[in-house]
């Protein structure tokens, strides 16, 4: 069993509107325990509702500033979107550990295209219909229940963590990456440093990272420490009973990020 980071128990955010029905909202709990006993570190977690997060950067910034993680949970439409992309924004300036699944996902694309790239009409298909960018639009096949193979991009940091070039995992969603604006977020990388590095068999992109190669882990002062997200739902691996690597390496790196604060 690794060496605790620390004593303090870690401290995630975890931003959506919890609904005890949703199985994936009853798979978190259990896959951050599992993956915190793995790494013989004590976690806990508060559930936030995205209409209490403020939206002005000081405050979201202060707000958030006792966490060590975030994760952005499924369940969207969240009641705010707003709230959920400040949480996402915050994370994302702040060098805060930062998990997205489903909704998370998705959600973090719109704030990555209006933040990073200025495309400010960047919108969701779903929350609303009439939006100019659907950057998130409906998939041509639903994948509510589906499980499928994600191809990893060797030498990315997903490929690390799950420490082979593919992965079965299980999805429930039905909207997803619009391919329209596949250019914008290649063409992006250089500026903004996301890149999509995991792929259903037919391409499509099904998760992303920010910031450094495997090469550079931790990122050091140009880069993101962690900052991953996937349109599957790996937290669903728990209510099976088994851990899910990705979900460790997350608290991996919040433990390291609770390490690394000032006393």
């Amino acid at each position: 069993m690794a060496e605790p980071l620390r004593t303090a128990p870690l401290r995630i955010a975890l931003i959506g509107d919890y609904k005890p029905t949703k199985e994936a909202h009853q798979g978190i709990p259990p896959s951050l325990t599992m993956a915190a006993a793995t790494l013989g570190i004590e976690i806990g977690f508060n559930w936030i509702g995205t209409e209490t997060v403020p939206q002005a950067r000081t405050d979201t910034a202060a707000f958030l500033g006792d966490y060590d993680g975030l994760w952005c949970v499924p369940g969207s439409p969240y009641r705010s979107m707003e709230g959920a992309l400040a949480a996402i924004r915050t994370a994302r300036e702040t060098r805060l550990p930062f998990l997205g699944t489903c909704g998370g996902f998705q959600h973090a694309l719109i704030d990555y295209m209006r933040e990073v790239l200025d495309q400010r009409a960047a919108d969701h298909g779903e929350s609303n219909p009439e939006a100019e960018m659907a950057v998130i639009a409906p998939l041509t096949c639903s994948l509510k229940g589906a499980t499928g193979t994600i191809n990893l991009t060797p030498g990315s940091r997903l490929a690390a963590v799950f420490g082979r070039a593919s992965t079965i995992e299980r999805y429930h969603c039905s909207y997803g990456f619009n391919p329209a604006y596949r250019a914008l977020i290649d063409g992006g990388v250089a500026r903004g440093g996301l890149r999509f590095t995991g792929f259903d068999p037919a391409g499509e992109p099904r998760a992303f990272e920010l910031g450094a190669s495997t090469l550079d882990r931790n990122a050091g002062s140009s880069g993101h420490p962690f900052f991953m997200a996937t349109l599957f739902q790996p937290e669903r691996a728990a209510l099976r009973g088994e851990h899910h690597p990705l979900i460790a390496a997350f608290v991996a790196a919040a433990g390291h990020h609770q390490r690394g604060r000032k006393p």
